[in-house]
């Protein structure tokens, strides 16, 4: 079934034609020479005065498309008969318009065939106006087309040719596709008569839904003679004719969902035989052989299938199917393009905060470095001082062991030793004591330092405030900043005064810092003098005796002979000196 979107295209052509001033407007009396015709074409009784009777409220000039619209719609497309002949309609229109376009053509077709592209045309054209066909139409009409005159298909010059259009950001009319396939442009040597025979084939096909033909022979239902035909499957019904020049028409067989078609098996000396079987009657029909026959049968099976499941003709269908990719083609472009625009503001958004982070992170790695080679001094001369440290101990405990070496042979000197061992004492209480008092000393000094730096913020903070208030005052009105002169020298002694009380906390944080170094530098020779007697004390304890009187108890005797000290009191003595060595380690 032709659609009323197909019968409008021709029509346009006419309307066009007929605007001879292009301003989109055709008289009346065109009019109805155009509307008489169409209603004889397309078999619809013709009513005079209904032209007149419709614009009746216009006045005496032209009408336009939009005020012929309703008229041929109401009065002409309404009311179309299901058996009117397309082509006819066709061929009025395109003789209508194809003079004022193709006379000054060179084309290298006749105007038959010219008027075969121009249908072909009508049928790939989008349904909208001005008509034009889209690229990718136009390369399944070039396809067909290549494939009916048997050549094979130039890729890469359509690809050109697709490219120019693209630059030109354009689609094809009707009439550039007729000059455009008339001057060769794509068919450069190909012989015309091969060329005119692919254009009809792809006609027959696309626009007239001619979906097989050719000879069979054909069973009269009379006489029962077999007689040779040429049979047209379309969609809805199968034609033949006397021959293959369509001028004789014998017969018609209409499908339906009723029909069917079935294979048969050879009789009377005729072979490759099927039947069509309808309500009314049954066709007897014999092809030239097996694969023309299972051809004919699977077409009309493929025929019959569609109109049992309310389809339409296989190219229309593919049309149909090609438009709605391509719309959903193009809507999934218009989505990606969004997507791609979100995706752009969002990475140029991203852009700039990276950049920021980027500037962030160079200052922050340049106050970073600055630390790094603050910790890195520090520690350097920390690790200096302890190795000067721990060889001013090494040679100290090198030369304790001389020493205890040397005394451990005078036991004359005992009481020298004693009298050494009680000041050890005294001044290991000392050294103990100035270590506590050096910690104290410390945590006074880092208070200290703790509230110089606060106050050292809080002035920062005032300065910044009165800063921000001199921009404040900056930006006033000259008429305010003359009255505000003197309190702005005010602020600027406040500030002067300010800054000076800045130095003088950081000069006191200087001074407290130093203090802290010698604080620490104290507390750590009082911790060196403290492990220092704790030595010597753990080298001479287990040495020396208080004279008591004795005890009758067995004495210890040793290689040098009679000990000092019992066991016992050498087992409380441990005890004492190991009790005193864990009060020191804690104390530290």
């Amino acid at each position: 079934m032709i659609s009323r979107d197909e019968i409008l295209k021709p029509i346009w052509y006419a309307f066009t034609a007929l605007d001879v001033d292009r301003n989109g407007k055709v008289s009346k009396s065109q009019l109805k020479v155009l509307s008489h015709n169409l209603c004889t074409i397309l078999k619809i009784p013709h009513n005079i005065s209904a032209l007149e009777e419709h614009f009746k409220d216009d006045d005496e000039g032209p009408v336009s498309t939009q005020g012929y619209m309703p008229y041929l719609n109401k009065f002409i497309l309404n009311k179309i008969q299901p058996n009117f002949d397309f082509m006819e309609l066709n061929k009025m229109c395109w003789t209508l318009s194809a003079p004022k376009h193709i006379s000054n053509m060179n084309l290298l077709i006749s105007d038959v065939d010219a008027f075969k592209v121009w249908c072909i045309f009508n049928f790939l054209s989008e349904d909208k106006y001005p008509l034009h066909i889209v690229v990718e139409e136009l390369e399944y009409f070039l396809r067909k087309l290549f494939a009916a005159v048997g050549c094979s298909w130039n890729e890469g010059r359509f690809e050109d040719y697709k490219m120019q259009l693209s630059a030109k950001k354009r689609h094809l009319n009707a009439w550039e596709l007729i000059e455009l396939i008339g001057i060769g442009h794509f068919t450069k040597g190909i012989n015309p008569q091969t060329l005119s025979m692919g254009i009809n084939e792809v006609c027959n096909e696309i626009v007239l839904d001619v979906i097989k033909q050719g000879y069979m022979m054909k069973k009269g239902h009379k006489r029962k003679n077999w007689t040779e035909r040429w049979f047209k499957l379309h969609l809805n019904y199968i034609s033949y004719y006397v021959s293959e020049d369509l001028i004789e028409q014998k017969g018609c067989i209409s499908l339906d969902r009723n029909c069917c078609v079935e294979s048969l098996p050879d009789k009377d000396g005729r072979k490759n035989l099927f039947i069509i079987r309808c309500v009314e009657k049954s066709f007897e029909i014999s092809a030239s052989d097996k694969k023309t026959k299972q051809e004919w049968i699977h077409a009309i099976q493929d025929c019959i299938v569609r109109i049992r499941q309310g389809l339409s003709s296989a190219h229309r269908e593919s049309r149909q199917k090609r438009r709605e990719l391509r719309n959903r083609m193009k809507a999934e472009q218009e989505i990606m393009e969004s997507r791609m625009r979100q995706l752009q503001l969002a990475n140029e958004s991203k852009q700039a905060q990276l950049e920021a982070l980027s500037k962030d992170l160079q200052d922050t790695s340049v106050r970073g470095d600055l630390v790094e080679q603050r910790r890195l001094q520090n520690q350097t001369a920390l690790l200096d001082r302890y190795k000067r440290d721990l060889e001013q101990e090494k040679m100290a405990r090198m030369q304790m062991e001389e020493q205890v070496v040397e005394k451990s042979s005078e036991v004359e000197q005992y009481w020298q030793r004693m009298q050494e061992l009680e000041d050890m004492y005294r001044q290991l209480k000392q050294a103990l004591d100035d270590e506590r008092q050096a910690k104290e000393d410390e945590e006074v000094v880092r208070k200290l330092q703790a509230r110089l730096l606060q106050e050292e913020a809080s002035k920062r903070t005032e300065l910044e405030q009165i800063h921000l208030q001199q921009q404040e005052v900056l930006s006033q009105s000259q008429k305010e900043k003359e009255e505000l002169e003197k309190e702005k020298a005010e602020k600027e002694r406040a500030l002067q005064v300010a800054l000076e009380q800045l130095e003088s906390l950081k000069l006191k944080r200087q001074g407290a810092q130093e203090e802290y170094k010698a604080v620490t530098k104290k507390l750590e020779r009082a911790s060196n003098k403290t492990k220092t007697w704790k030595h010597k004390v753990s080298k001479h304890e287990g040495l020396l005796r208080i004279v008591q009187p004795g005890n009758k108890l067995p004495s210890k005797m040793t290689n040098w002979g009679q000990a000092a000290f019992t066991e016992t009191e050498l087992d409380q003595m441990e005890k004492i000196w190991q009790e005193n060595k864990n009060r020191s380690w804690d104390g530290e």
